[in-house]
């Protein structure tokens, strides 16, 4: 069985203990999400660039920053100046700029990816999807924490999965919006590569990262004994 990676969602961590959380995490997962969010796309206003640089003095863990704006180009340029390892941007607001933003973040040796909201088909990315590294499907309308999770949007997961093995692309799977106890085992059936875990997944199981980490790791493994 392919190893599960999880991400998980710093908007959601507690920012008082920013250095401890990070320090423990940074030894247990494959990336990092930073939500960042104009107060246009979505109402909400979160992370920023110079969050990312923060937490890039103390981890080497590979940064996946999540864009929920209406300039994305502005904010790739932003972004590229941090170092951000994967710059997602969302298939709805790239109409007419998507090949040049692409052909930008992988020029400077970084990685590209594009996100779906529930609503928006595959057939959406196609013209571009070979050229992808990462494609992220919401799983909860986005722009706040804790959304009902929406389970029609697992049947994205499963045709990412088998236009990636009948097209040899490249491109990982992941999945954004109430990843936790009650979810796991329906989306581990879908089968994505990348768990993103916000506060009902890891950071409101409990007061301590070690124990809320151990924690998720129980229910998770619970979990998949019903898949």
């Amino acid at each position: 069985m392919k190893k599960t990676k999880f991400s998980p969602s710093l908007m959601t961590m507690d920012l008082d203990k920013f250095n401890d959380q990070i320090t423990f995490l940074n030894n247990h997962v494959e990336s990092y999400h930073v939500d960042i969010m104009d107060g246009h796309y979505v109402p909400n206003i979160t992370l920023s660039p110079w969050f990312i640089e923060q937490v890039k003095k103390i981890s080497d863990v590979p940064i996946s920053a999540h864009l929920m704006v209406t300039d994305p180009a502005f904010w790739v340029d932003e972004l590229l100046k941090v170092d951000t390892d994967y710059i997602c941007i969302h298939a709805e607001v790239i109409n007419g700029v998507a090949f040049r933003l692409i052909n930008k973040i992988q020029d400077h040796n970084k990685k590209v990816g594009i996100v779906l909201n529930p609503e928006t088909p595959i057939d959406t990315i196609k013209p571009y999807i070979k050229y992808l590294d990462k494609i992220t499907i919401m799983t909860v309308d986005p722009g706040f924490a804790g959304e009902k999770f929406i389970d029609e949007t697992l049947d994205k997961i499963v045709e990412l999965r088998q236009l990636r093995e009948e097209n040899n692309y490249n491109y990982l799977i992941e999945m954004d919006g109430s990843s936790n106890k009650k979810t796991f085992s329906k989306i581990q059936r879908a089968n994505p590569d990348i768990y993103i875990l916000g506060r009902s997944g890891l950071f409101g199981l409990d007061d301590e990262i070690d124990k809320a980490w151990y924690k998720m790791i129980d229910d998770f493994n619970e979990a998949l004994s019903q898949v």
